[in-house]
């Protein structure tokens, strides 16, 4: 109950300035097409009514780094899609929120879309703490919602128990599945013992879990197996979890992190001496551009994070490249990570809505898998889709991330990105793998 008041109260904030910006907005001008109006945490793009989608990423907090990158691709599909005709015969409308990297005002943030914007569906969020406060509000608002980037096994869990009603999908895989990459990885470069550092929210504990049980399956031991160190998200020092998770002479350490805290963190190992001789293992919640520069340098000069290894969810899908030249051209350079997902995470709400032929999160709910995972006509060009859809065939959409193939728990399976830091502190994939 705590939980809901607060994201009410938020709410009501971020409501009474959207109506505010749409007087003024009204007072200025009539053309509903292609207007932007901001509000206390989020811009809406408007248009006449028809399919209302709206987005929930975060723009700021601790993900910030990640959430910037993906955040342009749904506006992107939004106006591709307006521009060779719509859904149902309608311009798409698109509402967006920063959710903050916080579950409160991820909650906030869909009780606003869901009650006074009334979307359909949404794409978001990044976070799993977050999505786990979004989805919660989603659900009995019958808001379709599909995380472009919520990695969790808890949502896996959920939906074979039938909470989420069919209203939750997502466009990353499982880290059940980059655990096992992440897993094999260690094996294959001859790491035997290990220890582990999690943020301790959603993410990082379902992370755990699942690259322990898969690396002792591979024979490794998880040194700290029995007092594993998770970490406050809201800590501001992190002396205490660096010394613990860099105990028992580790041959590596995995770190499941968020940049923000995850670079204090390792900072301090540094500082204290703990991490020459020890491998730095990593996940997709540190895979930034600017990550090795948060963390810093050395008394060297040298970046600290230097031959670090990672893995994030990679992109393979056949609209990759198309989706990759459409990005040059509209935003210039090349996009950032989750920006395929989140693309692909738009698309299917588009699509659904159209072979449902109702603007609804029931209708979207009802035909996301046809579309993602039918028997259908394949296609890789959204505007092909729609096409074919209009005129009353079916459709397999595969995406720019990957096939978008959403089984029965809304679960996809992907392709991971193995990745490491040079001596430059640039980010470079080197390799791919496919869990199995």
């Amino acid at each position: 109950m705590p939980r809901i008041t607060t994201a009410l109260a938020l709410s009501v904030a971020t409501i009474a300035t959207g109506f505010l910006m749409a007087a003024c907005e009204n007072a200025n001008t009539n053309n509903s097409t292609s207007t932007t109006s901001p509000t206390a945490n989020s811009t809406t793009t408007s248009s006449t009514d028809g399919l209302k989608i709206g987005t929930l990423l975060p723009t700021t907090g601790d993900l910030a780094s990640i959430g910037q990158q993906m955040v342009g691709s749904v506006p992107l599909l939004v106006d591709t899609v307006n521009a060779c005709g719509g859904v149902n015969g309608k311009n798409v409308t698109l509402v967006q929120v920063d959710d903050q990297t916080d579950p409160k005002a991820g909650a906030a943030g869909m009780t606003k879309l869901a009650t006074l914007d009334k979307v359909a569906g949404v794409v978001g969020s990044f976070a799993s703490s977050v999505s786990t406060a979004a989805v919660s509000v989603a659900v009995p608002n019958k808001v379709m919602i599909i995380s472009p980037g919520s990695t969790s096994p808890v949502f896996t869990d959920k939906a074979k128990k039938g909470d989420f009603k069919g209203f939750w999908a997502r466009t990353a895989p499982p880290d059940t599945y980059q655990a096992l990459a992440l897993a094999q990885l260690a094996n294959k470069k001859g790491f035997k013992r290990v220890s582990t550092v999690v943020i301790n929210n959603d993410y990082g504990v379902g992370f755990e879990k699942a690259f322990v049980e898969t690396f002792e399956k591979l024979g490794g031991t998880v040194v700290n197996k029995n007092n594993p160190v998770r970490y406050d998200p809201k800590a501001q020092t992190f002396d205490t979890e660096a010394a613990a998770a860099f105990a028992g002479k580790p041959d590596a350490v995995v770190a499941v992190l968020y940049a923000e805290t995850g670079s204090l963190l390792l900072k301090a190992a540094y500082q204290q001496g703990l991490t020459k001789g020890v491998q730095i293992l990593l996940t997709d919640g540190v895979k930034s551009p600017t990550f090795p520069e948060q963390v810093g340098k050395g008394s060297d000069g040298k970046f600290i994070l230097t031959g670090a290894l990672g893995t994030v969810p990679g992109s393979d899908g056949k609209a990759l490249e198309a989706f990759n030249k459409l990005w040059k051209e509209k935003k210039g350079g090349s996009p950032g990570e989750y920006a395929p997902q989140a693309w692909d995470a738009a698309a299917l709400l588009v699509l659904a809505a159209q072979a449902a032929k109702e603007n609804t999160g029931v209708g979207i709910s009802s035909k996301i898998r046809e579309v993602a995972a039918g028997s259908g006509t394949e296609v890789t060009d959204v505007c092909e889709g729609l096409k074919l859809l209009k005129e009353g065939k079916t459709i397999n959409y595969q995406g720019a991330s990957g096939n978008v193939d959403v089984d029965e728990n809304g679960d996809v399976l992907g392709v991971y990105d193995v990745w490491t830091v040079g001596d430059n502190g640039k980010i470079t994939a080197i390799d791919k793998v496919t869990p199995k």
